[in-house]
């Protein structure tokens, strides 16, 4: 098979190097991808949302599947697009349809379905700059910390938790009327904070069928401690260590199989990943946010975990016969850490030379914001490598992932010295 990969980051470059191992794949091109990708496989530029660059590339190069990396093209209606022209329409898409794309695409359609099909997360309440002052009012029933989502798509920035009710107030003001987030924050949801310590729940779905992937944990702030701003991720650990089987049973049971045949009841198409954030309140699992695609860095230690045929497991989606599929997964642990561009959440610079990549051993070299120049590479991105290893356990798996970040080297290169220092 021939099959586009649509993404550029180190999620990209773990699901290219997987779909590689299958012996079904003959050639894998990635739109627009990065300078990993560009060692595997080959790069196309072409953004992920130019549908019009993509139907004839599609076209020219016969292609055979696609998968879509990230939220963007799912939420703006890849699936559907391609559903939908009658010389695409032959090629599977793994990804939700659009509709199904909004459990991510808007925080208020994901909270009204999971009260809906009586699923246990959070108390809410969503508002508009006209209903500003009853989100205020709303405030005031809470007890802090207070959290305020935006309910588009902010790139992983939009939810802020603000300790003081007067803070929180101005900040909806901020969020709603001065457009801190712009469109994404038209609308907000408020939400009761949850006590707890958080996990991340993988399912592979074809509709009516499901796969549950491996568990995992990643590290939002820029600081150690889980301090300072929020990122796209710094570094994950999986399988997560508190994750027992009463655990990952009340997640299957009350989470998993409502959501699927929740999606069922309401009619949508869903054919690809569902990301289930979850908090671990004293031993009961409730939903603080659906993505519907594979996280990052979280795939960086979920794919390598899985022994399994990738394209096998798409093709199986794409059928609907993903109940006759069988998962895999490696019994190691796995982690990764992310490298960083000095000054990333924030200002940063790009165009750092890289070296040291191939002194790199027994961990694998995930690209994220990366790019070839000159016949370097170069940085190109606030997260720029990803350094996975597996282990017997998740200490030493993280004790080989900072031995070789060792030989890594760029300039005001970052990364958190302690993922991993909660489990």
């Amino acid at each position: 098979m021939t099959i586009l990969l649509l993404g550029s980051g180190g999620r990209e470059h773990a699901l290219a190097w997987k779909i590689l191992q299958s012996t079904k794949c003959s050639k894998l091109f990635v739109a627009p991808g990065n300078a990993g990708t560009e060692t595997i496989a080959k790069n196309i530029n072409i953004s992920p949302t130019d549908f019009a660059a993509i139907k004839n590339f599609a076209n020219q190069e016969k292609i055979d599947m696609v998968v879509v990396g990230p939220e963007d093209p799912l939420v703006a209606g890849i699936y559907d697009f391609f559903k939908n022209d009658e010389s695409l329409k032959h090629i599977p898409v793994i990804g939700p349809s659009k509709v199904g794309a909004q459990l991510e695409g808007s925080k208020e359609f994901a909270k009204e379905f999971l009260v809906k099909n009586s699923i246990p997360t959070a108390a809410y309440g969503s508002f508009t700059k006209e209903t500003l002052e009853k989100g205020q009012q709303f405030l005031e029933t809470l007890e802090p910390p207070y959290v305020l989502k935006a309910d588009g798509l902010a790139a992983g920035k939009g939810v802020l938790i603000i300790q003081d009710l007067e803070e929180a107030k101005t900040e909806l003001a901020n969020m709603l009327v001065g457009e801190k987030f712009g469109q994404a924050s038209s609308k907000v949801v408020i939400e009761e904070f949850l006590d707890g310590i958080e996990l991340s729940c993988f399912v592979l779905t074809d509709g009516k069928n499901y796969k549950i992937l491996p568990t995992a944990k990643d590290y939002k702030r820029i600081g150690e401690g889980d301090t300072g701003l929020n990122t796209g991720g710094m570094g994950a650990v999986s399988p997560v260590p508190f994750a027992d089987t009463v655990l990952l049973e009340k997640i299957e049971n009350r989470i998993v199989k409502p959501t699927i045949s929740g999606l069922q009841k309401d009619g949508i198409e869903y054919k690809g990943f569902i990301f289930i954030g979850l908090i671990n309140v004293k031993n009961e699992p409730m939903v603080i946010e659906y993505n519907v695609r594979m996280g990052d860095p979280e795939t960086e230690v979920v794919i390598p975990r899985l022994k399994s045929d990738l394209v096998e497991l798409f093709l199986a989606v794409a059928n609907e016969k993903l109940d006759q599929a069988t998962l895999e997964i490696d019994p190691r642990s796995a982690t990764t850490i992310m490298v960083v561009s000095g000054g990333y959440p924030e200002d940063y610079e790009k165009g750092k030379v890289i070296s040291g990549i191939k002194s790199v051993s027994d961990s694998i070299v995930f690209h994220a914001g990366t790019k070839m120049a000159d016949g370097q590479i170069v940085t190109n991105g606030g997260r720029v490598l990803a350094v996975t290893s597996y282990g017997d356990n998740f200490k030493e798996a993280i004790q080989k992932s900072y031995q070789n970040i060792g030989k890594l080297n760029f300039d005001k290169m970052y990364f958190r010295k302690d993922i991993g220092f909660d489990l």
